[in-house]
């Protein structure tokens, strides 16, 4: 959904735009091709194996970081509103291709998982030194697993005889689960939780949609892509309402005001590219702009 999620940022040819998860650099040639000389993008990737991917342009920067601290090194590099945000949270095709990151349920390797190679949690500490109780709920809350005590359960008795380090030792930690048939769709919301835990995507999530609404110019728009209900629920409930649990405050005549406002519905891949690109089936498109009455921030 590369060009639809380009599109919804409406590009001005001048504006400046920001790329929050550069990866192999896909949408970020796409903004750049679609700015004229005075035009800027920003970028931000925390894996170091995305470097390699930097683009040669004057008009182009990619900053080394988390995006968690957008307004903090957009600061930095003179940046305190911009015309567009777009973010793509989905696992590169790199880490899930990289058998020695532990993404991915096809590769042996060592339960690693980090998006950030620098990070200190690795998912051979979260399942190595969680108690069955933090098992257990990482499981339910971040795989939307029902038998996730059960899971939990059969990691820990494994481990009281052996450690597990590789992708090879969990999943024989988990062979009670296996049936030798549909593995890895029984194994893919298994390591999604670990793997959420390991780079407190939700939380970093929310500390990014929470800077985005001052980031952002009136008329300034946001584009995200999410791969599951966790995310996307999370981007949902702050365009329709600025928060993330509860309803907001109203007026006495049951109306509030929120930060954004959603732009067109929820979109989704077409047949033909989710026929090309299996990992794009789960991808949903929302958009959402700031009101253009907003007065701009000084």
């Amino acid at each position: 959904m590369l060009q639809e999620t380009v599109a919804g940022l409406a590009i001005d040819p001048n504006g400046v735009y920001v790329d929050v998860t550069f990866g192999g650099g896909g949408h970020s040639k796409e903004i750049l091709r679609q700015l004229g000389p005075q035009g800027r993008l920003f970028a931000f990737d925390q894996d170091k194996d995305a470097l390699a991917n930097t683009l040669a342009d004057a008009r182009f920067t990619l900053i080394p970081e988390n995006f968690r601290f957008i307004k903090q090194f957009l600061r930095f590099h003179g940046i305190k509103q911009v015309n567009g945000i777009l973010a793509d949270f989905g696992v590169s095709s790199h880490q899930f291709d990289e058998g020695s990151r532990g993404f991915s349920t096809r590769f042996e390797g060592d339960l690693d998982m980090r998006m950030n190679q620098n990070a200190v949690l690795t998912a051979k500490e979260v399942v190595g030194s969680y108690a069955h109780e933090d098992l257990a709920n990482m499981f339910f809350q971040y795989g939307d697993l029902r038998n996730s005590k059960a899971i939990a359960t059969a990691i820990i008795a494994y481990r009281e005889s052996q450690p597990i380090e590789t992708t090879a030792q969990l999943k024989e930690a988990l062979a009670p689960f296996l049936k030798g048939f549909n593995d890895a769709k029984v194994l893919a919301p298994i390591y999604q939780a670990i793997r959420i835990e390991v780079n407190q995507e939700i939380q970093v999530i929310k500390e990014f949609l929470m800077q985005v609404p001052d980031l952002l110019l009136p008329g300034g728009r946001l584009s995200v892509l999410s791969y599951h209900s966790l995310e996307d629920r999370l981007v949902k409930r702050f365009i329709r309402a600025g928060q993330f649990e509860g309803e907001p405050e109203k007026d006495v005549f049951g109306r509030f005001e929120v930060p954004l406002k959603k732009v067109g519905g929820l979109q989704i891949p077409s047949k033909e590219e989710q026929r090309l690109n299996t990992r794009s089936r789960s991808a949903k498109l929302r958009v959402a702009e700031k009101p253009k009455n907003t007065p701009e921030k000084k």
